[in-house]
């Protein structure tokens, strides 16, 4: 007996202007229409693949079990790329095998990697441009129904993996980057609070990206004053740089990939 597992979500950068969500929707339903479609989102910037991969690890924990996530950030649909699915212990991942999957799968114990080649599993017509569409909603939709993923192609032994750089330690000076500017303007780094508590404990720190040097940190938004420069932990357990009411990115000309450093300051809390 088929265990349906009925949660889908979906991931995009095609937005909600044009069809193409609706159409990925339509096809789901029209073979599972009892499926329950969550969006994690679909204001991806176009062909963004790490923005795709880190908005898609911060959402992908707070599933159950079982929830099979579709993600399309596809610049190489059509070409050499292949179509995979992926089965950890908790999820199932469907999409492109260009790395969108690299963060999320760094909290999850890989079960098994499959070629998606079974095109009695796809729609009769492939457009080589909306795989999103014609390949990877039809496989998710045949998954929320119980189906074998062993049926849906190959086994693989390798996927892409963006090959994120960790931070690094040099003394107690932390050196990492910028990977997300969500769209408040919040700079989002590579760093996180585990590290910060092991190399700093009851110590004051200070942060510094492009020239500007960051001494407060602080619990939550609400403890800085307006238009001040702070540190702090996010929700994803990462340090972000922000600016009270205003966004830090632009107030401050900090682009995704710019270096950070974070150093011991000389007083103690």
């Amino acid at each position: 007996m088929k265990k349906e597992r009925g949660i889908i979500t979906l991931l995009t950068d095609f937005g909600t202007e044009d069809g193409y969500v609706a159409a990925m929707k339509g096809v789901i339903l029209s073979i599972n229409p009892s499926a329950v479609i969550i969006d994690i989102s679909h204001q991806i910037p176009p062909q963004d693949v790490i923005a795709g991969a880190f908005v898609l690890s911060q959402a992908v924990p707070f599933f159950p079990k079982s929830t099979i996530h579709l993600a399309v950030v596809d610049p190489g649909v059509g070409g050499k790329r292949r179509p995979v699915l992926i089965q950890t212990n908790r999820y199932f991942f469907v999409g492109p095998d260009n790395g969108i999957f690299s963060i999320a799968l760094q909290n999850e114990r890989i079960r098994r990697k499959i070629h998606l080649t079974n095109k009695d599993y796809f729609l009769s017509h492939i457009s080589p441009t909306f795989h999103g569409r014609d390949i990877f909603s039809p496989v998710a939709a045949y998954l929320s129904l119980g189906i074998d993923p062993a049926v849906l192609g190959k086994k693989i032994k390798e996927i892409k993996d963006l090959g994120f750089k960790k931070p690094y330690l040099k003394g107690r000076k932390i050196t990492g980057e910028i990977i997300h500017i969500d769209r408040f303007g919040n700079l989002i780094t590579n760093i996180d609070e585990g590290l910060l508590k092991n190399i700093f404990k009851n110590r004051r720190f200070e942060v510094e990206v492009c020239d500007n040097i960051i001494k407060r940190f602080v619990p939550a938004y609400s403890y800085a004053k307006k238009d001040e420069i702070i540190s702090l932990i996010g929700s994803s357990g990462l340090l972000e740089i922000a600016i009270k009411e205003k966004n830090a990115s632009t107030e401050m000309g900090v682009a995704k990939g710019e270096r950070v450093e974070v150093r011991l300051r000389d007083k103690a809390f």
